[in-house]
């Protein structure tokens, strides 16, 4: 079977349970630079959130309390809900709705959206930044998903990077920088402590997200490709200049991943880390591939896979993983 870690969800509770979080500073207004752009902001009161891992990042700051509410799949609530260390505050914040949108925000009063393309920003719907400024919502896009530049490739800095950037940035815009900086140093630690796991020789790691006819997968500049490295793997797409983008089967033929990791959506339809194990086992392709012959397969919950303040305990299970297989 399809190998996880518990070490996750406990880690990750411990570091929710227990914190002590500072009361948000008076309100003033305050300049950060985001997605490459200077932007100011009022201190929000009734944030409008887009995805769990975006989320998350405001609960592990402490502003459940500045928030209208929160925008997931139902699916979502019966998977990386019900194994979030933040679950609680996933029960007091208002769930606004599966799929988010302008007239959704509007009705929830939102001061500011916390999204990012593709997750939750797009222009084939008319949702994006621009058009919320248009009706006076602020917006704060995710890191790890600002465009580069290139078309629309995603990803400006490296996804730890990214991570820690938005909690000093959310840090600066609601007050509690402090709160911010022990974050970011508990992760710092915790991702250097999983690093005396590492041995010298780094296994080739395949990101399986989805796909049949051509898979999904990560690229330099989504959360996997840290979560591999720093858990002592190599990502065998770490060369694409992206975050989350679809390759070819037969690139991932070529380079011979010697362990799968199976991003894990725990929605119960046909993409459980079971059905996608039994899909890559027995596609003819594949059969040769070290990590499907010698059945080298682990999963990690979306949430952990994306920028999320799940990464740090990611990287100690994967690490784990790897040390132990």
């Amino acid at each position: 079977m399809t190998r996880t870690l518990a070490a996750l969800a406990a880690v990750l509770l411990t570091a929710a349970c227990g914190a002590e979080v500072a009361a948000p500073r008076a309100a003033a207004e305050v300049t950060v630079t985001n997605c490459g752009e200077r932007v100011a902001y009022a201190r929000p009161s009734r944030v409008v959130t887009n995805d769990t891992g975006i989320t998350e990042l405001m609960f592990a700051l402490g502003l459940g309390d500045r928030m209208a509410g929160y925008v997931i799949p139902a699916a979502a609530k019966s998977g990386d809900v019900a194994s979030s260390p933040w679950k609680a505050d996933f029960e007091r914040v208002p769930h606004l709705g599966e799929k988010i949108g302008k007239e959704l925000v509007q009705g929830a009063g939102a001061d500011l959206v916390f999204a990012g393309w593709n997750y939750g920003f797009s222009e084939s719907t008319g949702f994006t930044p621009d058009a919320l400024a248009d009706l006076g919502i602020a917006t704060y896009q995710l890191t790890e998903a600002c465009r580069n530049g290139v078309g629309e490739q995603r990803g400006i800095m490296p996804p730890l990077d990214a991570l820690y950037t938005d909690l000093r940035n959310l840090g600066r815009i609601f007050g509690v920088e402090d709160r911010a900086e022990r974050l970011i140093a508990d992760y710092q630690k915790q991702i250097a402590d999983a690093g005396k796991l590492v041995k010298e020789k780094r296994p080739k790691v395949f990101l399986y997200d989805s796909g049949l006819d051509q898979p999904f997968t990560s690229g330099r500049n989504a959360a996997p490709q840290a979560i591999i490295e720093k858990a002592g793997g190599e990502n065998i797409f770490g060369d694409l200049d992206d975050s989350w983008t679809t390759v070819g089967w037969e690139a991932v033929v070529d380079r011979a991943p010697e362990v799968v990791l199976i991003n894990d959506y725990a929605d119960g339809d046909a993409s459980t880390p079971e059905q996608k194990r039994a899909f890559l086992e027995s596609y003819e392709p594949l059969r040769d591939v070290p990590a499907i012959r010698e059945k080298r397969f682990f999963a990690l919950p979306y949430a952990a896979l994306v920028e999320s303040p799940r990464n740090p305990a990611a990287v100690e299970a994967f690490a784990r993983f790897l040390a132990g297989a």
